[in-house]
């Protein structure tokens, strides 16, 4: 903003974008090696995993542990060896020179030798009534994280690509019925994924139709779904544009979007850091979060477009922490020496 004063904090040795689980290893294992790393936490404090009710398959837990309870765990961690947090949206960087330059929205500028990006991958609503106080109660982004609370249930999968038909398929070894719910008459996934869904005897799709709203409750978890539907597909469209369009109320115990995510990397554009067609950071070839610009490493879903679990982003947050911790050893730009960690620490 014009006129907004800027002020700028000393050179950190590192900063970490993200304050998700890949962001928050990251800063465990930083501030062990006495880097003292600054996290900016941005919009959504604790990332997609505070939109999660409960985790079962985070290793330690075998009682399964809250979403947010995890991410508060991880950042007590994170404090308790050193890491410094604060709130804030980066909006733009300067990585042509030394030291790397963030731009917050506030006017900050905040300086570092090196940069870990954990800022993640938002997926994408579908901006159906209710799904905003429903989010993480029965409305879900990732089947292979709460697929298996729905043993038994009736549930709707929302997409048509091959994201969509892989939540079908393992929501399927779980629920009673899965429907697949697409606002066209044809599906985008690849042929192989598609003869697989249509095969499987509890899978069925629902053509030309939307989600409209979502009924239920905090409490009670979703209960139903007002879906609507017309011969030419997109209702939705239709609806916009006045024309009539078959409005259905079906009971429902879980909804799945499957529509795809967006890796949060708008910060990125005209930088030299390479991002895929996707639209997630490159990394080097081989078992590396490097990225095409030296001293900026990424960690979590922000890298990752296939995994996109809790553990994998947490291994993946260790593994940038190490690589950034190597990379200025290599340099000598580490104001204090690192502290050794042992490969198992």
């Amino acid at each position: 903003m014009a006129g907004t004063p800027t002020t700028t904090r000393p050179v950190h040795d590192l900063v970490i974008v993200g304050s998700g689980i890949a962001g928050l290893s990251a800063a465990v294992y930083a501030a062990r090696a006495d880097f003292d790393p600054l996290v900016i936490e941005g919009p959504e404090p604790g990332g997609q995993l505070t939109l999660t009710t409960d985790v079962e398959n985070y290793l330690g837990f075998p009682e399964g542990v809250g979403g947010t309870e995890l991410i508060m765990r991880g950042r007590d961690q994170a404090e308790r060896f050193g890491a410094e947090f604060v709130h804030g949206v980066v909006e733009g960087v300067t990585l042509e020179t030394r030291p790397f330059e963030l731009r917050l929205s506030d006017g900050e500028a905040v300086r570092t030798h090196a940069l870990i990006v954990a800022t993640g991958a938002s997926a994408r609503w579908v901006g159906a009534e209710n799904e905003d106080s429903l989010m993480g109660y029965g409305i879900s982004t990732c089947a292979t994280c709460d697929g298996a609370f729905h043993r038994g249930d009736d549930v709707l999968v929302i997409g048509g690509g091959d994201s969509a038909m892989e939540e079908a398929l393992f929501l399927a070894k779980f629920a009673d019925s899965v429907t697949v719910v697409h606002r066209r008459d044809e599906l985008r996934a690849s042929e192989v994924m598609v003869e697989r869904a249509r095969n499987h005897e509890d899978i069925t799709f629902h053509w030309n139709a939307e989600l409209l709203a979502v009924h239920g409750s905090r409490e009670a978890g979703v209960t139903g779904a007002t879906l609507v539907s017309h011969p030419n597909g997109y209702p939705k469209a239709r609806i916009d544009d006045g024309l009539e369009v078959e409005r259905e109320v079906v009971d429902t115990d879980g909804i799945f979007y499957a529509a795809g995510h967006v890796p949060n990397t708008d910060f990125l554009e005209g930088t030299p850091v390479d991002v895929t067609l996707s639209g997630h950071v490159e990394t080097l070839e081989g078992t590396t979060t490097e990225t095409t610009v030296e001293g900026v490493f990424g960690a979590g879903d922000v890298i990752d477009p296939n995994y996109r679990q809790a553990i994998t982003s947490a291994g993946t947050g260790s593994m940038a922490a190490l690589d950034a911790e190597g990379w200025l050893d290599r340099r000598s730009e580490r104001a204090t020496p690192s502290v050794a960690a042992g490969a198992d620490d």
